[in-house]
């Protein structure tokens, strides 16, 4: 930990957990924050799932941490920090400043740790999952399957399921919305399935294209790029290529130019983004915008909407 992280003696290894929340029919140990007053908790409860939407509600330092006795999937609506660092065990950590619009997975088992001091008042919502939920079908293998831990990532089709849930969370106790939450729950386990198994790579080349370790390894830096001034010249250094030859591969591979490809890219992350409730101007900035209006201007021109109407839409 550097000289600026904060000395708070009574969270770190070792530390005693907080006592279980039965979660319906569960029973998880909820996240746990050091100064514990530091954030505002709401959890709603389903049948072998649990939202738990958190904020943060001072700009001062704090610690988190969990041994995770459920699966847990944060999504990080809000994220942004002047210094810290997030752990989760199995993978390195993290010092990223900026996580807006990203997930995290810490499968059953695993410890989550970090401090931080927000630059903005951090707002995320904690998805605990029963690995033997009731709801699940047994055939699908969800219990017995080892999942990898994952930190600061980003999946559309994962986003937007976890989105729903956090709205139907908001809407808990309206007719239908009980039935509603247990079915997206059962997609969430699906969702969470096919990231850890990854998609069949059944060509190592697309002709005339990128080849497949070049597709990955462009695509996962695009995505955690996404609201940065991005270069061709970086893009085609990632797959080794000649900026000119890159351009024409890119184009073969993912239908369009590499720039309009990181553009549209960064109107999907700010779709998802929308769906939460942050203001127009944060889910802009949250994307690389700097001004609203240039965000409008770029959100209409690949939608055919401003980012309001879209909201709306959504609602």
């Amino acid at each position: 930990m550097s000289e600026s992280a904060p000395i708070i003696s009574s969270v770190g290894a070792g530390a005693a957990i907080e006592p279980r929340m039965p979660l319906s029919g569960l029973t998880c140990a909820p996240v746990q924050f050091t100064p514990a007053d530091i954030a505002q908790r709401d959890i709603t409860r389903w049948n072998g799932i649990a939202a738990d939407a958190v904020t943060v509600t001072r700009r001062e330092p704090y610690e988190f941490q969990l041994r995770a006795s459920c699966h847990l999937l944060i999504m990080a609506e809000r994220g942004e920090r002047d210094d810290g660092e997030t752990l989760i065990e199995g993978l390195p950590k993290s010092t990223r400043r900026k996580f807006s619009g990203r997930l995290s997975f810490v499968p059953s088992g695993h410890r989550l740790y970090g401090w931080q001091k927000p630059r903005l008042l951090t707002r995320v919502t904690y998805f605990y999952i029963d690995p033997r939920g009731p709801l699940l079908d047994p055939e699908l293998g969800f219990a017995e399957t080892e999942f990898k831990p994952r930190l600061y990532f980003y999946d559309r089709d994962l986003w937007a399921i976890a989105a729903k849930l956090k709205a139907a969370h908001a809407t808990h106790g309206a007719p239908g919305q009980q039935q509603y939450g247990e079915a997206l729950g059962i997609l969430l386990a699906h969702e969470l399935l096919r990231l850890n198994r990854g998609a069949p790579d059944t060509q190592a080349y697309v002709r005339g294209g990128l080849a497949a370790w070049q597709r990955s390894r462009v695509g996962e830096y695009i995505e955690e790029h996404l609201t940065e001034n991005v270069l061709l010249s970086s893009l085609a250094e990632v797959a080794q290529l000649s900026p000119f030859h890159f351009s024409r591969v890119f184009k073969q591979t993912f239908g369009m130019p590499p720039l309009r490809y990181l553009a549209s890219r960064r109107i999907e992350r700010a779709k998802a983004l929308l769906a939460g409730d942050g203001s127009v101007t944060q889910v802009g900035l949250a994307v690389g915008f700097a001004e609203t209006s240039s965000f409008t201007t770029a959100f209409r021109k690949h939608t055919g909407v401003t980012p309001s109407v879209y909201r709306r839409g959504l609602e």
